[in-house]
């Protein structure tokens, strides 16, 4: 009967998605565009890829994927961010106070 069998997973399920161009744009105005920007790695997972969350002065962020860590670290080092490893050093207390500040007041968002 079989009905607790496995299902082979088909060719569209599990593909991972890299890194595109517009990831890294996307990126690249996020640092622009906002003062004190710092990146934070994280590390590839069963469900992502490596990926690299931006946050600013104020605590607003943004996460994208990325090519690897050494691709994420290339890419603070072109524009001139320090780069820190979440695994280390956890995420910085204002992005939780921004998250916070979201929560109690969307519409200022």
């Amino acid at each position: 009967m079989g009905l607790f069998r496995r299902r082979k997973r088909t060719g569209a399920v599990g593909r991972e998605r890299i890194a595109e161009r517009a990831d890294l744009d996307h990126l690249e105005n996020f640092v622009r565009t906002r003062r004190g920007v710092e990146a934070y790695l994280e590390p590839r997972t069963t469900v992502t890829e490596t990926t690299v969350i931006l946050i600013a002065d104020d605590g607003e962020w943004t996460r994208r994927r990325v090519g690897g860590p050494e691709a994420a670290r290339r890419f603070a080092h072109q524009l001139a961010i320090p780069i820190y490893d979440v695994g280390l050093m956890g995420y910085p207390q204002r992005m939780r106070d921004y998250n916070e500040r979201r929560k109690r007041r969307p519409e200022l968002f």
